[in-house]
């Protein structure tokens, strides 16, 4: 084995076991979601598909500029109902490899910045 290999082999096991690194992403459960159980989103799933990120802007305007919070825009109930569950219960992050936000901008090929600040899993009530 090279000197690079056994580099690379130990990082990753270090990784899993101080938990610095997803080394495998978690397994959510089909039809743990909030929205897998509705017929249709806030808007029929085209007009989400081509719209939702200029309802998500049109909200974070109002939110930041006149403090309205809460509509059917925000990106905290996106998350809320498109968040699904680990076999455990716990809440997958949405734009975890394979999940819901993450799986259509792979897609398109379209960076999913929000998160970068926003949250991932809905907050525990």
């Amino acid at each position: 084995m090279t000197r690079i290999s056994s580099m690379i082999l130990l990082t990753g096991a270090l990784s899993g076991l101080f938990g610095l690194g997803n080394v495998i992403a978690a397994e959510a459960v089909k039809g743990s979601a909030k929205y897998e159980k509705l017929e249709q989103c806030v808007e029929p799933t085209s007009v989400m598909r081509r719209n939702h990120f200029e309802f998500i802007k049109h909200q974070r305007n109002l939110t930041v500029h006149q403090g309205i919070r809460g509509s059917k825009y925000s990106l905290a109930g996106c998350v809320d109902c498109h968040a699904r569950k680990d076999a455990s219960g716990k809440y997958v992050p949405v734009n975890e490899e394979g999940q819901f936000c993450d799986e259509c901008h792979d897609y398109v090929a379209i960076d999913l910045k929000c998160f970068e600040c926003h949250a991932t899993v809905p907050r525990e009530k």
